[in-house]
């Protein structure tokens, strides 16, 4: 019998940063998962969401799709989507489709984090 694979995501607030750490495999089967977690930021106001990719090991369409969903309204409301820790695989799939021009991708969470702070200063 095959285990079935699923979507987990921890949620730590760092000042007015929404960090979601994922893990597992992102698909058309989970994605609502995260759909429903950015809808709960969003709904505290919680508009600047930084997704840290460290311990998902899959990313499919329907995952990327997720974040295009959101990303007008958050950006409309003074926030953002940032990425970060992504494995090489999970990278080359937003790479392929040109990901790296509509999003902040940096390989170190902290660094996200800051640019959140320094959009604020300028």
């Amino acid at each position: 019998m095959l285990e079935e694979v699923k979507l987990k995501i921890d949620i730590r607030s760092l000042n007015d940063v929404e960090c979601m750490y994922l893990q597992g495999f992102l698909d058309a089967h989970t994605a609502p998962v995260l759909e429903n977690a950015i809808q709960e930021a969003m709904g505290k106001s919680k508009f600047k969401i930084l997704m840290n990719f460290n311990k998902l090991d899959y990313i499919s369409s329907a995952g990327l799709g997720v974040f295009m969903s959101f990303i007008e309204e958050i950006r409309n409301n003074g926030g953002d989507i940032k990425m970060s820790n992504m494995n090489e695989k999970v990278f080359s799939v937003f790479d392929l489709l040109g990901f790296p021009m509509l999003f902040d991708i940096h390989p170190d969470e902290l660094t996200m984090i800051e640019k959140f702070s320094i959009k604020e200063i300028e």
